[in-house]
């Protein structure tokens, strides 16, 4: 088996007009029908949690929310944010990691990217930049970025790149619109050698989550790395601090009737991959820069 970065086929055209994500349909619809566990699960971030001690996990929905607070906090630690830097978050959701920075520095320009305009709307209702914060939400494709080159010092991509038509165009992207030293950190479902051969398997796009790509493993990361000239930097497998996620989402959606089968099904299948140590979750942090590599693995 190869670990060459994946051929991913993009196709661009009317980019916009091509958003299938029918979880976002499902939960814009709770949302707007003011379901309040909904909105405090995901009425701000739209991604798995993070716990430091899984085992301790309450389940709650202020538990949840914190933990999504903490998986976007870990994502951020992976881009090196502090003071004074100018951030694309990619594939911004309803601009949750967006507002977690916002919150926490200063001297920040703030700008978040998403293709659907209704998650952008939310978004600019929801974020507003605090009085030495700069804050925009922009709709554009991943793989286009609409920006000059050298234009932000860290690109972030939370739980969204398996989406995105080709991950080597989003590199390749995310490197011109870096500054030198720059950073590109993300979170993704990254695949076991096992599972790589099942990987191809053609899933319909109309399934819960749309149409995920989950055939990159960490060598295939590696390849796309050293192929955009990145080095990496991080390199978390955070797995078992994301689990709790699963029986938080069965408890949500038993306690307030939520039962599309096809979340059901494809959440479980999810599950079991993971517990079974076929899919695992990863955090990654690569570098613009070409100086030392410090690789911090977790394996």
């Amino acid at each position: 088996m190869t670990n060459q970065p994946i051929n991913e086929k993009p196709d661009r055209q009317d980019s916009a007009a091509k958003v299938k994500l029918p979880y976002f349909d499902f939960l814009l619809g709770l949302l707007k029908e003011g379901n309040e566990a909904v909105e405090k699960s995901f009425g701000k971030h739209v991604h798995w949690g993070y716990w430091e001690y899984p085992k301790l996990a309450s389940l709650t929905a202020d538990d949840f929310e914190q933990a999504a607070e903490n998986l976007s906090e870990q994502v951020c630690l992976a881009g090196n944010i502090h003071n004074g830097l100018k951030v694309l978050d990619v594939g911004c959701g309803f601009g949750g990691t967006i507002a977690h920075i916002n919150e926490r520095f200063v001297r920040m320009d703030l700008v978040g990217l998403n293709l659907d305009g209704r998650q952008l709307q939310r978004a600019r209702e929801m974020v507003i930049a605090t009085p030495h914060n700069r804050v925009d939400f922009q709709q554009g494709d991943a793989c286009a970025l609409p920006f000059p080159d050298q234009s932000f010092d860290v690109v972030l991509a939370v739980e969204c790149i398996f989406h995105f038509p080709d991950r080597e165009q989003f590199f390749k992207e995310a490197y011109r619109v870096l500054k030198p030293g720059g950073y590109l950190a993300l979170s993704d479902f990254v695949a076991s050698a096992p599972l790589q051969p099942f990987t191809k398997i053609k899933l319909s796009e109309w399934g819960f989550y749309g149409k995920c790509n989950l055939q990159y493993s960490t060598g295939h990361y590696h390849a796309l790395a050293e192929q955009t000239q990145f080095s990496v930097q991080v390199e978390r497998n955070i797995t078992e601090n994301t689990l709790p996620t699963y029986s938080y989402l069965r408890r949500l959606g038993s306690k307030h009737r939520i039962t599309r089968k096809s979340a059901v099904f494809e959440t479980l299948a999810v599950e079991m991959l993971n517990r079974l140590g076929l899919l695992h979750y990863y955090i990654y942090g690569f570098s613009k820069s070409s100086g030392k590599k410090d690789i911090s693995k977790n394996k």
